[in-house]
């Protein structure tokens, strides 16, 4: 039975040497490093609850607030650089080298990692990560933004817990796992953070918050092995995406969940944990 863990009784802070950085730790073993998505009230904690005590049993689990986001330091969007703030993280706790698990923003973090600092990462896994912005899946009609990148920047604008069940409702493709607790949870999240909240809304439509994502030329250099998730049903980042990238990384295969939005951790929780598992253990 996987571990009854708590936000309170996993918390933890290290000062790197350009921030103060929140993450969640449990488990023992290979450092398997969670990445959260960019939405408001998102952090390590609410994107993986469901996942942090089932893979800390084979594992030492690390959920990381990117710095602007949960309990970090606050940051603007001409200094996002999260790749490097997750080197100087790595570096501060002595890891020589981790698996990372992104998830939206948090794969795009990831794969650019596993460009930069190859003998840093042991394996790479992404849920519903962007590829490149100039690739026009990445929007919806008329090369607007998609329907859950629209409630997005609405839940930067306005996080009260109704545009915040709105969001939870287009993130996931099942009513069941769109609850009111975790939409209160996010709420309750942005509100703690309006430094947060201005920060990113300074930046949208601009840089955003991945300005310094792997080129196409850098994510076919990526050495790590490769495990790439998407709902085939997502309504944020379209499953095109990692079709995309599946071709391009080269030691990469892909998993396709049906009846599945842009948060395969949270519906398809045990299987996921399954496969991040035994890729991470076998691969």
């Amino acid at each position: 039975m996987a571990a009854q863990l708590t936000d309170e009784d996993t918390s933890r802070f290290v000062q790197t040497r350009s921030w103060k950085i929140h993450y969640n730790e449990a488990g023992q073993g290979h450092p398997l490093v969670l990445l959260h998505g960019s939405g408001a009230g998102a952090t390590g904690w609410s994107n993986f609850r469901p996942n942090i005590g089932a893979l800390s049993e084979r594992f030492r689990v690390l959920a990381v607030d990117a710095p602007g986001w949960g309990r970090s330091d606050p940051a603007t969007s001409d200094v996002y650089d999260h790749p490097k703030a997750l080197l100087e993280f790595l570096d501060e706790l002595e890891i020589e080298k981790a698996a990372l698990v992104g998830n939206s923003m948090g794969g795009m973090t990831a794969m650019t990692f596993a460009a930069r600092y190859p003998d840093r990462i042991s394996h790479l896994i992404t849920m519903g990560p962007g590829s490149f912005p100039q690739m026009p899946t990445m929007f919806g009609p008329g090369d607007g933004p998609s329907e859950g990148l629209k409630i997005l920047a609405e839940g930067y604008r306005n996080p009260t817990p109704e545009v915040m069940k709105r969001l939870v409702e287009i993130m996931t493709f099942s009513a069941e796992f769109a609850t009111d607790e975790l939409a209160r949870q996010r709420a309750d999240n942005a509100a703690a953070r309006p430094d947060h909240l201005a920060n990113f809304l300074a930046g949208f439509g601009t840089r955003g918050p991945v300005p310094t994502a792997a080129t196409p030329e850098q994510v076919a250099s990526i050495t790590a092995p490769a495990l790439l998730v998407h709902g085939r049903d997502d309504r944020v980042v379209h499953f095109e995406h990692s079709l995309r990238l599946v071709a391009m990384i080269p030691d990469a295969r892909l998993v396709l969940f049906n009846r599945c939005g842009h948060w395969a951790q949270l519906e398809h929780a045990a299987e996921f944990n399954r496969l991040v598992a035994d890729f991470v253990v076998n691969a």
